[in-house]
């Protein structure tokens, strides 16, 4: 049986979905051993979030972005939480809407991911800066 817990740092990106699969995986070698397991992720942070979607094409990434500032728009007056700017309540709202962890599948040493399926890191502040998942991996 294997355990393991890794933290993985991820640099800072600009606002908007990224896909970042390759470097939550490379960044968990035990992953290639595990013959029937589970991937759990958790961000570390309440002002983006973790997503499963499309790996292929970025323009749905980009209308992810414009779907969620319509949504949840910034500068909205009956926002308290402003201290921080403009883009900090909007973004722990739709942190909060797509969530900071995924239970991911394994299979035969790899993401069992349908073939159009990426893990996508939402930043949703404008200087987000780095962030911080802790990958907790469990099988055999």
């Amino acid at each position: 049986m294997i355990w393991e817990q890794v933290e993985i740092h991820l640099k800072p990106r600009a606002r908007g979905f990224h896909l970042i699969t390759s470097e939550v995986c490379s960044s968990v070698p035990k992953l290639e051993e595990v013959e029937v397991g589970m991937l759990h992720l958790l961000l570390q942070h309440t002002s983006a979030s973790l997503s499963l979607n499309e790996n292929a094409d970025p323009t749905v990434r980009q209308d992810f972005e414009s779907f969620f500032n319509r949504t949840v728009p910034e500068d909205a007056p009956y926002f308290i939480h402003t201290y921080e700017g403009p883009d900090d309540m909007p973004a722990h709202l739709k942190s909060s809407l797509l969530g900071t962890s995924l239970m991911l599948p394994i299979g035969q040493g790899r993401l069992r991911l349908g073939t159009w399926q990426g893990i996508y890191l939402g930043e949703h502040r404008d200087a987000g800066g780095p962030r911080r998942i802790v990958a907790t991996l469990q099988g055999r």
